[in-house]
């Protein structure tokens, strides 16, 4: 049965209540809804939206004794990344729930959150007004959504871990709402803050290359089969199961295995199962093509390519910033004698390519060119923050790069880093535990 807030302080508009609660496998979960303005500081109070949040703790703690700790927040990666969906506490959440009650957040258009999908998108009108309506969806909404649900529960300021784009995140609450943070910590995500999306992709194409040159150095021969399917997608219609043509282009994207430390290797596996011999010819398996399938598609989270250069928008038109400075890459044109495969790059043709996006093609123009993006971050405030701050600093991330992280670092008063190379942007699935917890001594003084 839901159990409606009983915070005498709530907001007029706002609502909340869990609707339900689970013990397994030592854990213990609350299903949290809250209603949100849509538009936060708005003059006239208008359209209302669904935030999702599942709060995690763990049973060695008594009912009692959990009540009583203090709360951290969660930011996952994305844009468009719904929260993690666990069974057990492991990793960093195992090390987190020994001194807190962790709120994972369903951001705004994710998951359980007034989700963003083709056919509720289709509702709001034309491409205008879909764009229009998208605008709200940045980290500066995804923050206000958070101070939102911090004063309906009636908290104090809680501590915040953002892993990737949710380390973007955490630097707009340290820019915009620095009261409600006790300490932040922040995972492979430090967003550069101000300058056009260009230095992003100028920076990260170089990392990419250097990774894929490290990935080949293992598996030499996956340099070979990875131009052979190329040159085979080129000459040869291959369909993937939902329909679509497999392109080479398409099939670069299969290098988002590489930004990872595990991940990386299965990408051998990946290529080790593409083709078939058949009594026509060669041909690419129906394996190797599901799996790719899986890889390509954004049918299960369009915010992602929709958003993607947004999320560095400010006061100016990103304009399709990854295809424009892929001119000065050519190495990475699928034509290349080598091929080479690419990170996160969103590109104007995956709205022509990908069935779960090409109803969204206009729409994506329309954020492309859009010029009136708010400022995510305040430099001033940053400047003199007080917060305490630990970041983790990759330093071969091919997604969020090292230079522009540490430049960021230095612009931010008090923050403390720790740069490594033993992990890539996925460090905290690798070694959660150890990185939450050298993190949390970081901004605890080693405790």
């Amino acid at each position: 049965m839901a159990e409606p807030s009983v915070n005498g302080g709530l907001p007029s508009a706002g609502r909340h209540f869990v609707q339900a609660r689970h013990e397994f496998r030592g854990l213990r979960t609350a299903e949290h809804y809250f209603t949100v303005p849509l538009v936060h500081q708005a003059e006239v109070p208008g359209e209302t939206i669904t935030i999702f949040a599942r709060e995690y703790s763990s049973t060695d703690h008594s009912a009692e004794e959990t009540a009583k700790l203090p709360w951290l927040l969660f930011l996952q990666g994305g844009p468009g990344g719904r929260g993690n969906r666990v069974t057990s506490l492991s990793g960093w959440m195992k090390a987190a729930a020994r001194d807190f009650r962790i709120l994972m957040l369903d951001q705004r258009g994710t998951g359980l959150s007034t989700p963003i999908e083709l056919r509720s998108l289709e509702h709001r009108g034309d491409a205008a007004a879909q764009a229009e309506y998208l605008t709200h969806f940045r980290a500066d909404s995804i923050v206000a959504d958070a101070e939102y649900i911090r004063g309906v529960l009636g908290l104090g300021p809680w501590s915040v871990l953002g892993q990737s784009f949710g380390g973007f995140c955490a630097l707009t609450y340290l820019s915009f709402a620095p009261e409600g943070l006790r300490e932040v910590l922040i995972t492979g995500g430090l967003a550069p803050l101000h300058g056009p999306a260009d230095r992003v992709y100028q920076a990260t194409f170089r990392r990419v290359a250097e990774r894929n040159a490290e990935y080949f150095s293992w598996y030499p021969e996956d340099r070979e089969k990875g131009t052979r399917i190329a040159r085979h997608l080129d000459q040869h219609a291959e369909y993937l199961a939902s329909g679509e043509r497999l392109t080479p282009e398409r099939f670069q994207m299969v290098g988002s295995f590489l930004g990872g430390n595990t991940r990386v290797d299965a990408l051998h596996y990946l290529l080790e199962d593409a083709f078939i011999a058949t009594p026509s010819g060669e041909q690419l398996s129906e394996s190797f093509l599901e799996q790719v399938r899986g890889l390509v598609s954004r049918a299960a989270n369009p915010l992602y390519a929709v958003l993607h250069e947004s999320i560095y928008g400010q006061g100016e038109a990103t304009n399709w910033a990854a295809w424009r400075v892929l001119e000065d890459h050519p190495e990475f044109k699928p034509g290349a004698e080598e091929l080479l495969l690419t990170g996160e790059m969103v590109y104007p043709w995956y709205f022509e390519q990908d069935p779960a996006l090409v109803p969204l093609r206009d729409v994506a123009e329309q954020l492309a060119v859009r010029k009136d993006w708010k400022p995510l971050y305040d430099p001033t405030r940053l400047a003199s923050n007080t917060v305490p701050v630990a970041a983790a600093v990759y330093k071969d991330d091919i997604y969020v790069d090292h230079d522009l992280s540490l430049e960021t670092a230095a612009a931010v008063r008090g923050l403390q880093t720790w740069v490594t190379s033993d992990f890539h942007h996925d460090g905290i699935g690798e070694d959660g535990e150890g990185i939450f917890g050298r993190l949390f001594g970081m901004v605890r003084g080693n405790r």
